[in-house]
Parts: C-alpha cells; sequence; structure tokens
C-alpha cells in the first residue's frame, strides 16, 4: 500500500473498480440469483451489499471533508495512512466479517440496479476528489464497526479495498456456479 498522492488512491480504486464492474456485467440472470452452498448471499445480493456499503462511506467521506473544509484545515499535501488500518486489513484479508444490519441486502434488487447505485456513489466520490486534494483528509474521524476510527484518507482507501475484496469473492462464487 504505497500511496503518493490522493490521485494515486483514486487511481488504484478506478483501476479496482473496473475489474469490479466488468466481472458483475458478466453474471448472467440465473447466476445472480443462484445461493451456492456455503454461501450467505446471491450473487445479486453481494453487489447490492457493495451499492450500500459505498453510499455510506461516500456519505462519511463528504461528511468529513466537508468539516476540513469548513474549518479551514488545507492540505500540505500529505496524508496518513495509520498502522492500524495496515495491520486490520492484513488480518481480514481471508476472513470473513459479519455485515451491520444497515448495509445488508434486502434482496430483490438486480445487478443492473445495484451497479447504478454504485456508479452514482462514484461518481459523488469524485466530486470530493477536490476537497481531498485542497484540505486535510486526516484530521477529523470517523469510526468504523471493525477498523475503528477512520480518517476520510482512510475511508477512501477502504473503499476500493472492500471493492477489490469482494469482487475476489464474487470471481469464487461464480466459479462454484459455473462448475
Amino acid at each position: 500500500m504505497n500511496y503518493e498522492s490522493i490521485a494515486d488512491i483514486y487511481s488504484a480504486n478506478n483501476a479496482i473498480r473496473e475489474r469490479f464492474t466488468s466481472t458483475a456485467t458478466g453474471i448472467t440472470t440465473s447466476e445472480a440469483a443462484a445461493l451456492p452452498d456455503g454461501e450467505k448471499w446471491s450473487l445479486a445480493e453481494l453487489v447490492e451489499h457493495i451499492a450500500l456499503v459505498n453510499g455510506a462511506m461516500c456519505q462519511i467521506c463528504t461528511k468529513l471533508m466537508t468539516k476540513s473544509q469548513d474549518e479551514g484545515n488545507a492540505s500540505n499535501g500529505r496524508f496518513e495512512i495509520g498502522d492500524n488500518f495496515i495491520e486490520k486489513a492484513a488480518e481480514i484479508a481471508d476472513k470473513k466479517l459479519e455485515a451491520p444490519d444497515f448495509v445488508r441486502p434486502e434482496g430483490g434488487k438486480s445487478i443492473q440496479a445495484s451497479l447504478a447505485v454504485i456508479e452514482g456513489n462514484n461518481e459523488k466520490l469524485e466530486s470530493l476528489r477536490p476537497l481531498f486534494e485542497a484540505y486535510d483528509g486526516n484530521t477529523h474521524k470517523f469510526p468504523h464497526p471493525f477498523f475503528g476510527d477512520l480518517s476520510a484518507v482512510e475511508w477512501l482507501l477502504l473503499i476500493g479495498r472492500h471493492e477489490g475484496r469482494h469482487t475476489a469473492q464474487i470471481v469464487r462464487i461464480l466459479e462454484k456456479i459455473r462448475q
């Protein structure tokens, strides 16, 4: 995890999102509804979960960066990824976590509908880019249920890591379904 700039984080997140979107758009309707053994959610529900999480993270980033802007906390171009973030990210790399209720899928949404929500969230995140570049994204924190207090920069980074984690999960589930 070496990022020299906010632009690097956005670029990495965009590459992850492209892989995720490419993977998700290749899922058929029957695959989207399937629930293989050992899985709690269908692929459609998993993509809905990603949309819910992205929306929540986008709101958190907006709140934290707006607060920094309102206080006039100008960025010096540097940001920090805390040791706790790095340690927790490594700790959960191969672990299943229990999603909080507010980001559990309700079901009944198509992958295309969830992808549209994700695209809207991505547009909001892109509109935050000037704030991330102009204002300090390290000062204000918001708690994550597993990671603890995270800065806006760490939340931004987590968006891509979350999508990447679930892209790998989708690929594994598709392999089960397509056997």
